[in-house]
């Protein structure tokens, strides 16, 4: 059975919002699915309301695409980080959707 794993419980269910327990490098990954209606989707990583990164999906002439980003980033304790789908709709909404995180390096 799968189970989603949440150490130290930082990452809201409710929300989908991670707020880091300690100063460090994080490393935050996503990997998202739109379904053919002929948009493109683009979906940010947000770092306390700020843009950090985003994927995009745009392809007019497939059923089901997928778009996924990751990086390494600077995060001081309490920094929020989450996911934003700013333009268009995902396939399921974020159920067939990703987003991991964990500490690197602590500072």
């Amino acid at each position: 059975m799968f189970q989603k794993v949440n150490i130290g419980n930082h990452f809201d269910l409710k929300t989908s919002v991670f707020q880091a327990p300690r100063r460090g490098i994080y490393s935050f990954s996503f990997h998202v699915v739109k379904v053919y209606n002929r948009q493109t989707i683009q979906v940010n990583l947000m770092q306390n309301d700020y843009p950090v990164i985003s994927a995009f999906a745009g392809d007019q002439d497939v059923t089901r695409e997928a778009a996924s980003n990751g990086v390494l980033l600077m995060v001081e304790r309490e920094d929020r980080v989450y996911l934003k789908l700013e333009r268009g709709t995902l396939m399921g909404g974020w159920k067939y959707s990703t987003f991991s995180g964990f500490l690197v390096f602590p500072l």
